[in-house]
């Protein structure tokens, strides 16, 4: 079961990935940057698309070892708990937010209750 979150993990960082630098002009708009100069351009294509690559490639790399499973667990819990506590603070502190922040932010708490339930249950 772990070695399939991780897989989960890696193709919705992968599948997020190109999205947001295929379709980077509405996926930043959708996500509330209404004006990108070039570097935010730039900005935005490397966390959305460079980090969410290499999140994909280490969530796979974690997954094609049953020795890493617990590490690739403690990974999820350590990116997953601070997003989740900076997402509702911020979407709090911002209110009204736009459906796909609310729909991230949502995902982004089941990812982490689910590496908190295969860690510790």
């Amino acid at each position: 079961m772990t070695q399939g979150y991780l897989y989960f993990n890696s193709i919705l960082y992968l599948l997020f990935a190109l999205w947001c630098t295929v379709g980077w002009q509405s996926t930043s708009t959708r996500l509330g940057y209404l004006t990108l100069a070039n570097g935010g351009r730039s900005e935005y294509l490397v966390i959305y698309g460079g980090l969410q690559i290499g999140l994909a490639i280490l969530f796979f790399s974690l997954a094609r070892n049953a020795t890493y499973f617990k590490l690739g667990l403690l990974i999820s819990i350590g990116f997953y708990a601070p997003i989740v506590i900076y997402r509702v603070i911020t979407v709090l502190m911002n209110w009204p937010v736009s459906g796909l922040t609310l729909a991230t932010g949502g995902l982004e708490s089941v990812l982490l209750i689910g590496a908190l339930w295969l860690r510790y249950l």
